[in-house]
């Protein structure tokens, strides 16, 4: 489903008409963006943050908010044929904010962007990292009194950037797939402002939670039949994790857009001894290696990086050359990959309930 301000509609190039390639070129979805969640709060769950970002003492709102700058150059930077992508969340700190004001800051052109976020989370750790035992750092309401809220704060901050706006961690318990008064919030949300709407799942039942949301319908325009309520879905998939294999390839077919999280596990494939023997005989580095072979999937998702440095990102990135040669040449590679390295989806999702902010 198209919206006003959707600028993934399908554009065909006539055969050396080089004004309408470079018409594609402008309003193609960029394959890979810099996800926030790591940049924009000085806490997240990712492996040795202290390493890069130092103690946990010298994390303040200026620190981080001018290392998150330094990424988005280089995302600005490396944008190559199509728009820079920038992944946020309401409840990934300060990440709204940080955005807006580095986009607004540069006079980049809300159509020379992309931007998502989501809603459904409130951050709530107060820029500490390490909290009371059973305290969280992020609280989940998905009800429609909270979307109503969020969305305006959204707005505040990205207002015009805005491409696509996601449910955050939609599950079955949360009650998201159900609400017909948050689907008709969505609906209006997508009629009114003109954003894509999406949803983001997590958990060993990514597929089944998929699944389900695709069947979720909202009226059309007035003499209109219903159509599909969600234009997207982001999920958590990568070589430890490939449950949800089937139902993206399913939700692709269905016209969905495929977003991809956590590529690296938040660091647990690059430790991981079987992907680092793979990736080391064939010549790859492990995170472009890594990123590649999901971008080298048939349902051709697009992907998050979860860089934090400039460096980081441009390896990160070159995993779009990587995903060419493991389709060709090195599609043993990939399938090494893949049938070697996956784990039980339950195995998964218990060592990464097991990961400490720090």
């Amino acid at each position: 489903l198209l919206c006003a301000r959707d600028r993934s509609s399908p554009m065909v190039a006539l055969p050396n008409a080089a004004g309408a390639a470079a018409a594609a070129a402008a309003t193609a979805l960029p394959r890979m963006g810099l996800g926030m969640a790591a940049l924009g709060r000085p806490g997240y769950i990712n492996l040795d943050r202290t390493s890069t970002f130092g103690s946990k003492d010298v994390r303040d709102v200026e620190a981080m908010q001018t290392r998150a700058n330094a990424v988005m150059e280089a995302v600005m930077d490396a944008k190559g044929p199509v728009r820079p992508w920038f992944d946020c969340a309401r409840s990934y700190g300060l990440s709204e904010k940080f955005v807006g004001e580095f986009l607004r800051g540069q006079g980049v052109a809300p159509d020379a962007v992309h931007v998502s976020s989501k809603w459904g989370y409130t951050y709530v750790a107060d820029w500490r990292v390490e909290l009371g035992e059973g305290d969280p750092h992020e609280v989940k309401d998905h009800s429609v009194e909270n979307f109503l809220k969020q969305v305006e704060e959204t707005a505040e901050h990205l207002g015009e950037y805005v491409d696509l706006y996601q449910v955050h961690s939609a599950t079955f318990e949360s009650g998201i797939l159900t609400d017909s008064r948050v689907h008709e919030a969505l609906a209006k949300c997508r009629r009114e402002r003109g954003w894509s709407i999406g949803l983001s799942v997590s958990g060993p039942n990514q597929d089944q939670i998929l699944r389900e949301a695709m069947k979720i319908t909202v009226r059309g325009g007035e003499g209109e039949e219903a159509v599909r309520l969600f234009d997207s879905v982001q999920c958590t998939y990568n070589v430890l994790e490939q449950r949800p294999g089937e139902a993206l390839e399913e939700a692709r077919a269905a016209g969905m857009d495929i977003i991809i999280k956590e590529g690296l596990a938040n660091g647990r494939v690059l430790c991981n001894e079987k992907f680092l023997s793979i990736s080391g005989a064939a010549g790859y580095k492990p995170d472009t290696l890594a990123l590649g072979c999901i971008l080298a999937q048939g349902f051709e998702p697009r992907v998050l990086s979860g860089g934090v440095t400039k460096e980081q990102l441009e390896s990160n990135f070159r995993a779009l050359e990587a995903a060419e040669q493991l389709r060709g040449k090195d599609a043993s590679v990939l399938e090494e990959v893949m049938e070697t390295c996956r784990i039980d989806s339950e195995e998964y999702w218990r060592d990464r309930s097991a990961l400490k902010w720090n």
